[in-house]
């Protein structure tokens, strides 16, 4: 599909929607994350969704896109509304969160870059990090609700409102 389709909606003044959909993959006590080398910030991995997919469907599509590689879509972990600031907008996003697992042929190394991609204007680099609470606050890895979760998944799908940057007084953006 184009890039035209993914979902995503522009408003004024500045303001986002979109719906994105990642994935927690697991190794040897580490999960793997990703960031734009121009980001500081690191995010696991996924995209935007495409108009008529799933959200599994997407995380499986944008796996084979940035990693070459096809992946098992798990469980659903998180739904969530997460309200952010990012580049001078305010920004809508709903988000799903899966568990997800990688072939063996995989690489891992626990402190290298292991996988690097140019996905449109934006290259990509990939790691494993330790998949503790604190490995993952000192990566300033958002959502930051997944660090304090990190160690401790949770069982069923669980929804949550996040709301993170700058907000009003009465907490909208």
């Amino acid at each position: 599909m184009t890039q035209d389709m993914r979902i995503r909606m522009k408003f004024k003044p500045k303001r986002i929607f979109q719906m994105r959909i990642a994935g927690l993959a697991f190794r040897d006590g580490h999960v793997l994350v990703h960031r734009a080398t121009h980001e500081t910030f690191w995010t696991f991995p996924g995209g935007r969704a495409e108009m008529g997919e799933t959200s599994a469907e997407t995380l499986a599509r944008e796996m084979v896109e940035e990693l070459g590689a096809e992946v098992q879509v798990g469980r659903l972990l998180w739904a969530v509304e997460n309200f952010f600031h990012y580049e001078e907008k305010h920004w809508h996003e709903l988000g799903f969160y899966y568990l997800m697992e990688l072939p063996e042929s995989f690489p891992f190394h626990p402190s290298d870059i292991i996988h690097r991609v140019q996905d449109g204007k934006n290259e990509l680099e990939f790691r494993w990090v330790p998949a503790t609470r604190d490995a993952l606050k000192a990566l300033d890895i958002p959502p930051y609700f997944i660090a304090d979760e990190i160690e401790d998944l949770p069982t069923t799908v669980k929804h949550l409102v996040w709301r993170d940057g700058d907000l009003d007084v009465a907490g909208h953006l």
